[in-house]
């Protein structure tokens, strides 16, 4: 369960959660039958109740996982400066072979569930999006519908003074996305190994309960040693379960990697935006220049109409010239307003990227804490039922274990 902190005046108010997911039946758009799962969201008041009291009884509604993506798209849209917090995996990614890659597999939509419900919880602690009304009537309104504006937008202009700052997050978003995936695919292939290793012993647990069956001073001793095995590669299913939530944590923040991608992208668009308005400008203040001084550029377009179709009129130019300053003074006017738009984008994103570090330091760092201290826990188990079977194997007067030393 994520926590957050409770300082928005959203959280201050209700309680959210998404309790529950159910497989559900329909059609689609295309008038086809279809299987999908639809997900509970909860909201209670965050009222305490008296000792004694009831609480009060939660609003509900049903959200499919489409609906959760429309209303990331529109907050995409709607706060461009903002890194909105990712969504779980739409299909099971850097999974080790014992788990199941269905969309409809159990567990997977119970892993969706907590990473639909930590979605929710994000948003309504961010001081912004917290306040949205599109993402108040989502909890509440059964028939909001969620503006999906969003356009594709190709990050592909290259403009000429990008901003070092965005250049380095861009960058560092990439090798962060890069670290994340590796760590996951090391992850998932360490899990089939050790998975297969503790399953091993459970064939040493079942030789050694047929071998008791066979043997009468050391039955006893034998029937221990299997029990031990059948318990130690029983434990394995619970060390991977809880290793998957850790999973999903770093899952978490590498699809935040897309979403810082996405602010970096903006930023680019706006800096094109304004570097064209500029060169808009020159280019009309050039015009002018030369029709005021009468100088023309023989290769310019102007200089080859004038070749063509000879000079121009007095009251052509003085035209010409009205409409330039009009064009000058509206782009002056419009840059003016790039600018300011490009200098509020910076400081308003740059204010959430920093809060976004922080909380990616503090998230991060105690997953990984946690995840170290489940790993200590469980060499430590398997210590203690290698040390209880050496004692039992012993007081057998039969020593076993150097037939196991190979698999520590």
């Amino acid at each position: 369960m994520l926590m957050v902190e409770r300082g928005t005046a959203l959280l201050r108010k209700m309680e959210i959660n998404v309790a529950e997911a159910e497989k559900r039946t329909g059609k689609n758009t295309v008038n086809m039958q279809e299987t999908y799962t639809v997900y509970l969201i909860e909201i209670r008041p965050a009222e305490t109740v008296p000792e004694g009291g009831t609480p009060a009884t939660p609003d509900t509604l049903w959200r499919r996982y489409s609906e959760f993506e429309l209303l990331r798209t529109y907050l995409l849209v709607t706060y461009p400066y903002i890194i909105i917090p990712p969504l779980p995996e739409k299909r099971a990614e850097f999974v080790w072979h014992k788990l199941s890659a269905d969309n409809l597999d159990p567990d997977f939509v119970e892993r969706r569930r907590v990473g639909l419900e930590n979605f929710l919880l994000r948003v309504a602690s961010h001081p912004v999006l917290s306040n949205d009304k599109i993402f108040f009537l989502f909890l509440t309104e059964v028939s909001a519908q969620v503006d999906s504006r969003l356009k594709s937008l190709s990050a592909m202009f290259r403009v000429k003074n990008p901003d070092k700052r965005f250049t380095a997050l861009k960058q560092y978003s990439d090798e962060l996305n890069t670290v994340i995936s590796q760590l996951l695919r090391v992850r998932a292939k360490v899990a089939d190994r050790l998975y297969g290793v503790y399953k091993v012993h459970g064939n040493y647990g079942r030789v050694f309960s047929e071998w008791s069956a066979i043997e009468k001073e050391m039955g006893d001793g034998l029937q221990s040693a299997g029990h031990h095995m059948d318990t130690y590669a029983a434990s394995i299913d619970d060390i991977l379960e809880e290793e998957e939530h850790y999973a999903d944590q770093l899952k978490e923040y590498l699809f935040y990697t897309e979403a810082v991608r996405s602010v970096c992208r903006k930023h680019e668009l706006i800096q094109y935006e304004l570097e064209m308005a500029a060169l808009d400008l020159a280019h009309k203040k050039q015009q002018k220049e030369e029709l005021v001084t009468g100088t023309v550029r023989v290769f310019s377009l102007k200089g080859m109409t004038s070749k063509l179709f000879g000079q121009e009129s007095q009251e052509q130019r003085e035209s010409r010239l009205a409409a330039l300053e009009q064009g000058i003074q509206e782009g002056e006017e419009s840059l003016k307003e790039k600018n300011t738009e490009c200098q509020e984008f910076m400081r308003t994103a740059w204010e959430d990227i920093e809060r976004f570090k922080e909380q990616k330091d503090k998230d991060l760092r105690e997953a990984l804490i946690s995840y170290a201290i489940m790993q200590i826990s469980m060499c430590k188990k398997a210590k203690e039922t290698w040390t209880t079977l050496q004692e039992t194997t012993t007081r057998s007067h039969f020593h076993l274990f150097f037939f196991f030393s190979f698999s520590c």
